[in-house]
This record gives C-alpha cells, sequence and structure tokens, in this order.
C-alpha cells in the first residue's frame, strides 16, 4: 500500500450554525471567505460562539484529509505546529487515535485555531482564523528524514503564505520521489498568491484541487474552461462545483464526476475528504473516473455531518460503495 505525507495548519475547528449572517457582516468576514484574526479578536469571537454552542474538531485541511486517508487504509503522515497547551494535546492525540504518524513541533504562542461559520440554505462555511502556532512552521524545521518512505506529498493551499515553507517541503518531496498534490484551500488565498500558484503548477505540482471560486480565481475561467487550463500546467486537475459534482482531467482525458446522492446539512470538509478518497483510489492505480467517484463517495458522507469528522455508520457505507465502485472496473 502506497502511502501519504501532508503538511498543513495544525488548528482545531470551533463550529457553530447562525441563523443568519450579522456576525460575519460585524467582523468583515465575506461570506465563504477565510480570515486571519490577531489573538483578541480570535478570543472574543469564541467567546461569543460559546454562547451559542459550538463544537470542537481536530481540523486543518490537510489534516483533515490526512485522517482521512489512514482510516482508508493508507499509512500516513503529518506535519505541523501546535501550541504546548490542551488544544494542542488534543490535536496530537486525536490524529494518533485514527492511526497518523505525527510530526507535531511545538511553538511559543497558544495552538491554532478555525472559527468556523456555518449560514444559509447551502451550509456555506465562513472562517475566522486564529493561527497562533501554526504560522510558526518555518523552513528549518523541515528534515529530509520526515519525507523518506512516502509515495505521496500532499500541501494545503492555505501554507502559501510562507512560501519558502512550501519551497523547502517541495525540494524535500520531490528528493523523496513523492507525487506532489496541493489543494488550492480558498478563492482570496489564491488571488493574493497567484503568482506563486503559477509558478509551483508548472514546475512542481502532480495534482491539484479547486472549487469552483478558487478555479475562477486562478484562471478567470468557469469550471469547465478552467479545469482545461489547470491540466495544462499540471498533471492532473479537479475543479469540485460542490452540490453539482466535479470535473477531471489528465492530459486529453476528461470526465465529469456526479456528486454522490448526499442529505447535506454542513458541507464543511467536503473538500478535504474529496481529496482523500481521490489520493486512495489514485495510490491503488485506479482510473481517474474512479478516482474522481471515490472522492464523490466520501464527499457525500461528510456533508451528512456537522463539522469534518465521518461517523461510524457512514464510513462503512463509504467503504462499501468504494469497494464496489473499485470492482466494478475489473469487469
Amino acid at each position: 500500500m502506497k502511502s501519504i505525507l501532508g503538511i498543513g495548519n495544525a488548528l482545531t475547528d470551533v463550529l457553530a450554525i447562525l441563523p443568519d449572517e450579522k456576525m460575519l457582516q460585524e467582523y468583515r468576514l465575506p461570506p465563504g471567505s477565510m480570515q486571519h484574526v490577531d489573538l483578541e479578536t480570535g478570543d472574543e469571537i469564541w467567546s461569543r460562539l460559546k454562547k451559542l454552542g459550538v463544537k470542537y474538531v481536530v481540523g486543518g485541511s490537510a489534516a483533515n484529509t490526512i485522517t482521512c486517508t489512514s482510516i482508508l487504509g493508507m499509512p500516513s503522515g503529518f506535519i505541523g505546529k501546535v501550541g504546548d497547551d490542551e488544544l494542542g494535546h488534543l490535536y496530537k492525540s486525536t490524529l494518533e487515535q485514527y492511526g497518523v504518524k505525527t510530526t507535531l513541533l511545538t511553538g511559543t504562542k497558544g495552538s491554532g485555531r478555525a472559527m468556523c461559520f456555518i449560514t444559509g440554505p447551502n451550509a456555506e462555511r465562513t472562517f475566522a482564523d486564529y493561527m497562533g502556532a501554526a504560522l510558526e512552521l518555518v523552513p528549518e524545521d523541515l528534515k529530509p528524514d520526515d519525507f523518506e518512505g512516502y509515495d505521496y506529498f500532499h500541501i494545503e493551499g492555505y501554507l502559501v503564505q510562507n512560501q519558502d515553507l512550501i519551497r523547502k517541503a517541495v525540494q524535500m518531496a520531490k528528493d523523496a520521489g513523492c507525487k506532489i498534490s496541493i489543494d488550492m484551500a480558498s478563492y482570496n488565498v489564491v488571488e493574493s498568491n497567484k503568482a506563486f500558484f503559477h509558478n509551483l503548477l508548472d514546475k512542481q505540482i502532480n495534482i491539484v484541487f479547486a472549487n469552483e471560486s478558487e478555479a475562477r480565481a486562478f484562471t478567470k475561467k468557469e469550471p469547465r474552461e478552467a479545469v482545461d487550463e489547470l491540466a495544462r500546467q499540471c498533471e492532473i486537475a479537479v475543479v469540485k462545483i460542490g452540490k453539482d459534482g466535479s470535473m477531471v482531467k489528465q492530459g486529453d482525458e476528461y470526465h465529469y464526476i456526479e456528486a454522490w446522492p448526499a442529505d447535506t446539512i454542513d458541507a464543511t470538509g467536503a473538500g478535504d475528504t474529496y481529496a482523500a478518497g481521490f489520493l486512495y483510489a489514485h495510490s491503488l492505480g485506479m482510473p481517474l473516473k474512479i478516482c474522481g467517484e471515490v472522492g464523490s463517495i466520501l464527499a457525500a458522507k461528510v456533508v451528512e455531518v456537522i463539522g469534518t469528522k465521518i461517523d461510524v455508520p457512514r464510513w462503512k457505507a463509504a467503504k462499501q460503495e468504494i469497494r464496489e465502485r473499485m470492482a466494478s472496473t475489473k469487469h
């Protein structure tokens, strides 16, 4: 079985369902965006959300993906940085409970947290992130040994604000012989780091994941044309279009993947779990269309729960559906 290593911001998600967008407007948080907040603002939002009722889930985009690949049976590792505090200890123990091999360094600040506001009929998610120790991960923290023995290396796009870190990580992953994938993360991250993303995709990345708004921010095109352009820049391009499914392309091979049926209550983590399913199937040598369908199956399970963790009954159903889809390629 091939293995995967992820790198990302080690954040604990603080999830709250809001009745309307008033709080988003108050803190100048555009719906669907990810904004950084300072410690003071972060604490203020956190205390207000607690009164509404919140759920704590160990998260961060890459960690969500890596947790899912581990549950699917793929040897999985994660590199990140946490504080020497309760959230940091929770983070490490939770990942290890899922079978993830952790390289979690300790920073000087408190552990990062992502406050996630879920709003509207489409369960749109908006993030106010206090990054804390997660931002203290630096190139010097990385060691070649961290990458040895892995076949895939998965990067969350939120890390591109630290371009030197990404450059060093990518080089070490390439030296170790990894296939490299990146999830573009957020349209505003793409807009503010477009030149860096272009350089990465042209020269370093094998597989890119983007949702509709990220693909549009990067290519200035609608999804169908965007997936063509992305596929010209790297080996495999995936553009996710929410409830309308996804598009995958490699060279001249293109597939539209229908969304797997789901009763959506919270879209948080759908992209992260899609990436996990896709990379898992790809590691088994599955055809491109099946990779997209396995991604779609997992994404459909996570949108039926609040937060980014699929429950046990849904995991059982997902594994059965994935086995059936993979078996169908052998007939």
